[in-house]
């Protein structure tokens, strides 16, 4: 297991204004319609998630360096766990020609609402209960998706990430080392269910069996 950043340079881009995401909308409702996985969510108004999710090449970078670290080929197998619209699945695709590609996701509009080149590549299915037979994947990897499971669920789909790859597994996750950074993360996280320190993250990797590569996303 290795600490492996390929987030920072697209979580450093956003400017935050926590404050005005605690005071200017009721946190407990923006909450609630984004927990819905829905258009709120990622088409609707900022408040509530994305504020439009589009695809606009920014994960391009993100797909090089993966590709590039792990040496991923044609013929190869990727899963993304919590592929949303699969706008980082399309990439790969076009990094490494001929890369074969699943995504996964419990999000209906999001799969519906997809990139359509990757449409007949996504899944819906949940983390914690991937339909798929062990070592079926070179590479296994999911972004920003774990933190939102409560922990009986996150729990599953760490075992489950470790199980169905039989080379390499990437995840990424939100996290805090300090308390500024933890109530920056209160104020704007919607979906987080998991709110773990550095320690309590690495924890749950040695508790599930988890040996893949991960990062964190701080709140500064």
């Amino acid at each position: 297991m290795a600490y492996v950043d390929f987030l920072s340079p697209i979580h450093k881009q956003t400017r935050r204004d926590y404050l005005a995401r605690v005071n200017e909308f009721p946190k407990a409702e923006a909450a609630r319609l984004a927990k819905q996985w829905a258009k709120d969510y990622w088409d609707g108004d900022r408040n509530t998630g994305y504020g439009g999710y589009r695809y606009d090449g920014r994960w391009r970078a993100v797909a090089e360096a993966m590709a590039a670290h792990y040496q991923l080929r044609a013929g190869d197998r990727v899963l993304d766990v919590g592929c949303g619209k699969g706008f980082l699945l399309y990439d790969l695709t076009q990094v490494v020609p001929g890369l074969e590609v699943v995504g996964v996701d419990i999000s209906e509009y999001a799969l519906e609402h997809c990139k359509p080149e990757i449409q007949s590549h996504l899944r819906q299915m949940p983390a914690h209960q991937l339909d798929f037979e062990a070592g079926s994947f070179d590479f296994v990897y999911s972004i920003n998706t774990l933190h939102n499971l409560p922990c009986f669920e996150l729990d599953g789909a760490l075992r489950e990430m470790q199980r169905v790859t039989r080379r390499n597994a990437y995840l990424c996750v939100e996290s805090y080392r300090n308390e500024e950074e933890k109530v920056n993360l209160l104020y704007w996280q919607l979906t987080c269910e998991m709110f773990c320190s550095p320690a309590e993250w690495e924890w749950w990797f040695t508790q599930t069996g988890y040996r893949g590569d991960h990062s964190f996303i701080y709140f500064e």
